[in-house]
């Protein structure tokens, strides 16, 4: 077995703190989770955590990048070959659907965050908006999609899904919003913007 160098050390216990961070975060909630819970979880001395995060903060604000970089890549990969605003839609669902906990509570407890977990919050709503602008720039261009602003589809989509999951014990007490109405909600997203006669 070939010992890790220092560094790879600091790299490993850095992301099973994040790894354990999301798993706390997701099923305690982003304001009831403190440090203490995280380094239990991750099986290390509480100082170790503030080794690689000097704050809570900074801890919050890196497993929402972490988080958002994750979805960038994945919902980008599927966005670039794609033309269709359902097939993309699907596939945010599976995106989101992996740790819709955690998405969950970024939607119900983002606002009550520092600025700079807001931000990164924001970031990752942005990228889906800008992939989900271009897909229905180009349906509304070729006359399959109805012609409203680009803003009002995007937001409509994300208020609706956000709205659903923000309120999952209404929705989906027993599990997954997303698994009891994902195809439902894209079918009728879907419905609302498609052109008469497409």
């Amino acid at each position: 077995m070939v010992a890790l160098s220092r560094q790879e050390q600091k790299k490993q216990t850095r992301e099973m703190l994040l790894n354990s961070a999301l798993k706390v975060f997701s099923s305690k909630g982003l304001m009831a989770t403190n440090t203490l819970d995280v380094a239990k979880d991750a099986g290390v001395a509480h100082g170790t955590l503030f080794l690689h995060f000097p704050t809570r903060d900074d801890l919050l604000t890196e497993v929402i990048d972490s988080f958002g970089d994750e979805i960038g890549f994945e919902f980008a990969g599927v966005a670039e070959k794609t033309e269709s605003v359902r097939e993309l839609l699907l596939a945010l669902l599976r995106v989101i659907e992996k740790n819709e906990c955690f998405y969950t509570r970024l939607v119900i407890e983002g606002p009550l965050l520092p600025r700079d977990a807001r931000n990164a919050i924001f970031l990752i709503q942005t990228g889906i908006a800008l992939q989900l602008e271009r897909v229905m720039k180009k349906g509304i261009a070729e006359g399959r999609l109805r012609k409203l602003p680009l803003h009002l589809l995007v937001n409509s989509w994300i208020g609706m899904l956000n709205h659903y999951l923000a309120n999952r014990d209404k929705f989906a007490p027993e599990g997954s919003v997303i698994a009891r109405h994902g195809i439902e909600l894209v079918d009728y997203f879907i419905n609302l913007i498609v052109r008469e006669g497409e």
